[in-house]
């Protein structure tokens, strides 16, 4: 995970690469909680965290869409009390 963590995202356009099978293969094993989805066919990862109350769901929400700002990369944020659904 910390090497994930050196990178820098670059947003996707619909002309960019696709991750490949093998590299999907390398890579998951250092997301273990994130999910592989697709949705209108655009594979995406996707993640729910829990937290005791609306309150910190929020913050946590906060927190990432202030790292997605930094990065260009912005996720879609389902914020619901007690949980947040991360999508990217």
């Amino acid at each position: 995970m910390e090497a994930l963590a050196q990178e820098r995202c670059t947003a996707c356009r619909k002309d960019s690469p696709r991750v490949t099978a093998e590299e999907i293969a390398r890579l998951k094993p250092l997301i273990p909680d994130w999910e592989l989805t697709e949705r209108d066919g655009v594979p995406r990862l996707k993640r729910t965290f829990r937290f005791p109350n609306f309150v910190e769901a929020l913050a946590f929400t906060q927190r990432v869409g202030e790292l997605a700002e930094t990065e260009d990369h912005h996720p879609t944020l389902l914020t619901e009390w007690g949980k947040v659904t991360v999508t990217w």
